[in-house]
C-alpha cells in the first residue's frame, strides 16, 4: 500500500462517529469524504489490505476519509435497543460535521463519494444547508436513488415484503434492525432511520418526514459543483439505473455526468450493486477514471 491507515472519532454528543483516514505516504491532492448506504458502514470502501475505491484513491495521491454512520462500523456505541438516531439527525448534523471537519484539516474544498443511500443524505444535506456547497469540490453517487420505480419479482421480495415489512418487524421487537445476525446487509440500522428510509421509497416527492423540508425544490435553486453518477448494469433493484436517473433528475443535476457500468459500455464486467465498488477489475476501469476526474481542476 501506498498510505497508512488510523482512525478519528468525531464527538457529536450523545455518540461518536468514527472516520478511517486513508493517508498517502506523500503529499497529497484533494480530502475525499466517503459516505456509505444503508444496513453497510465505510468498509465498503476500504480494507485493510488495501482493496477498495478508497485504497484505490489514497493510493493515488488522495487524502480519503470513510466515514462510519452512527451507531455502525466502528462509531461509538454501536446501534443497539434505544439507540436513537434518525435521518434528519445525519442529513442536519453528522454530514456537515463531517464536512466541516475534513475542509478544517485541510483548507481545501472536499469531493464527496458516496454510495447507494449515502447519496440520497448527502444530497439533501447540501440542499438544506447550501453554504456547505463552498467547501465541496465535486459530488460523485455509485448506485444512488431515493425512489425505487422498477417493478420485478426481486422488487417484490427484496423491497416490499423485506425491507418495507419484515425488517420493520424485526426492529420492532429488537429495537434496532439486527441486519448483520439476518445476513441482511453489512451492518445494523436504528429503528427510525430504517422507517425514514422506506418514507423516502414509498414517497413520490422529496421531502422530509420530520419537518416537510422540500429537498427537491430547494436542490433545483443550487449551483451544484461537478458531480458524477455511476448506474451497474446487473443493479437491478437497490440502484437501478432508471431510478438514478430519477434522482438525478429531482435534484436538478440531469445535467450531471452519468456513467452505466457494464461489459456492453466497455467494462470488464457486469456490475452490480456491490461488486461496482468491490471487484479488483475495477481498479484498472472505472476506479482510475473517476480518479482522473478527481484531479480535474474544479
Amino acid at each position: 500500500m501506498k498510505h497508512q491507515q488510523h482512525s478519528i472519532y468525531l464527538d457529536q454528543g450523545v455518540y461518536q462517529l468514527h472516520v478511517k483516514a486513508l493517508v498517502p505516504h506523500h503529499a497529497s491532492a484533494t480530502p475525499v469524504l466517503m459516505l456509505h448506504g444503508a444496513i453497510e458502514n465505510g468498509r465498503i470502501f476500504y480494507s485493510q489490505s488495501g482493496k477498495g475505491l478508497g485504497c484505490f484513491l489514497a493510493d493515488q495521491g488522495f487524502s480519503v476519509y470513510c466515514a462510519d454512520f452512527a451507531g455502525r462500523g466502528l462509531s461509538r456505541p454501536h446501534v443497539s435497543s434505544g439507540f436513537d438516531q434518525n435521518q434528519h439527525q445525519l442529513i442536519c448534523q453528522d454530514i456537515p460535521a463531517l464536512i466541516e471537519d475534513i475542509y478544517a484539516r485541510h483548507q481545501q474544498k472536499v469531493s464527496i463519494v458516496c454510495h447507494s443511500w449515502g447519496g440520497v443524505v448527502a444530497l439533501a444535506a447540501l440542499a438544506r444547508q447550501p453554504e456547505l456547497l463552498a467547501k465541496v469540490r465535486a459530488i460523485v453517487c455509485f448506485g444512488s436513488k431515493r425512489r425505487i420505480s422498477v417493478r420485478s419479482w426481486r422488487k417484490s421480495l427484496q423491497v416490499d415484503w423485506v425491507w418495507n415489512k419484515f425488517c420493520p418487524w424485526l426492529a420492532g421487537k429488537r429495537g434496532y434492525l439486527p441486519a448483520r445476525q439476518w445476513k441482511l446487509g453489512a451492518d445494523d440500522e436504528p429503528v427510525q432511520f430504517l422507517r425514514d428510509t422506506i418514507h423516502w421509497i414509498r414517497q413520490p416527492h422529496f421531502v422530509d418526514p420530520t419537518d416537510n423540508f422540500d429537498y427537491s425544490a430547494a436542490a433545483q435553486q443550487l449551483h451544484w459543483p461537478p458531480a458524477m453518477f455511476f448506474a451497474a448494469v446487473n443493479d437491478l433493484v437497490l440502484g437501478h439505473a432508471t431510478d438514478v436517473k430519477l434522482l438525478m433528475q429531482e435534484t436538478g443535476l440531469h445535467q450531471a455526468q452519468y456513467r452505466l457500468l457494464g461489459k456492453a459500455q466497455g467494462d470488464a464486467l457486469d456490475y452490480d450493486h456491490i461488486s461496482m465498488l468491490t471487484s479488483a477489475k475495477a481498479r484498472t476501469g472505472h476506479f482510475a477514471e473517476l480518479a482522473e476526474w478527481l484531479k480535474l481542476p474544479g
